[in-house]
């Protein structure tokens, strides 16, 4: 909000401190003394309990009153002036906002750079690069394209990854069945996503619905790993167990068996940018187990 400085002269915008200053200093020119009040009253002979009870209220609040605040010393005009002074100066030097000007908060400019990722200590990438390594279990190929990706993404980790990948097959495989489009489209790419929602609307024009449950995955590898111009390709090789049932119009079993638990293996490759802030995998490709 905006804040203003002070203005006006000495009989405008005064504190109001200095004007019950001004009140109290005109009682005291009057040079009131107790002894002066109690011969002006007794004058006309008549003095009351009352009137002389009031006059030593009075007599006692003035005497408290001047004690507290002082006395007139003929400075007070200066003081303000200085007070005032001092306000405009603070203005003048930025101290205060004047009236047309308000207080922001800086704000962080859209194009600003991004902040530089994470870089893993050498020890600890060493020490990941040999855990990858592990994985391959003597694929060297395979090993190759895990280091390849470590280094590029230090972010990058195999068990996160493979903890990330069981949940998308679980998520996709479901979806296919139901027939969400909207869950498959945010995690696989076009030409997967085309591929799938073509199977999915002849389903539906022959007015076929897949009865499933998602049993559980049972093993889930990498097999492949490579780095292919900035983007980081992995290959798992998935084996779940489903139990699963398509029925046709008048509600059939025409594919499957409802109660039985059938394994399935499914190689499937996920993908990422190395570089992008959005750390999530995307399904580019799908194949037959031989």
């Amino acid at each position: 909000m905006p804040l203003h400085g002070a203005s006006g002269g000495p009989g405008q915008g005064a504190p109001d401190h200095l004007h019950a200053l001004d009140d109290l200093y005109a009682l005291d020119d009057l040079h009131v003394s107790p002894r002066l009040l109690l011969e002006s009253t007794a004058m006309d002979g008549r003095i009351d309990v009352t009137t002389l009870l009031f006059l030593v209220v009075a007599v006692v609040i003035f005497l408290k009153l001047r004690s507290v605040l002082g006395r007139r010393t003929g400075h007070e005009q200066g003081r303000y002036e200085r007070y005032k002074a001092q306000q405009e100066a603070a203005q003048r030097n930025g101290k205060l906002a004047g009236p047309d000007k308000v207080v922001t908060l800086p704000r962080r400019e859209r194009d600003e750079a991004l902040e530089p990722r994470p870089v893993a200590e050498p020890q600890v990438r060493a020490d990941v690069e040999e855990r990858v390594k592990g994985l391959a279990a003597g694929n060297a190929g395979m090993a190759k394209g895990l280091v390849d990706i470590v280094r590029a993404d230090p972010t990058f980790d195999p068990d996160s990854f493979l903890r990330g990948a069981r949940a998308a097959y679980e998520l996709i495989v479901t979806a296919f069945a139901e027939g969400n489009r909207k869950t498959l489209r945010n995690l696989l790419s076009r030409e997967v996503y085309d591929g799938f929602a073509g199977a999915i609307a002849e389903r539906e024009s022959r007015g076929e619905q897949v009865d499933q449950s998602f049993v559980g995955i049972k093993s889930a590898d990498i097999v492949e790993a490579e780095l292919k111009s900035g983007v980081a390709q992995v290959t798992i090789k998935f084996v779940s167990e489903l139990i699963s049932a398509t029925r046709d119009r008048g509600g059939e079993v025409i594919n499957g068996d409802p109660k039985r638990i059938k394994e399935v293996t499914d190689i499937w490759t996920f993908a990422r940018e190395v570089t992008s802030r959005d750390p999530n995998w995307k399904l580019i490709a799908t194949q037959a187990a031989n």
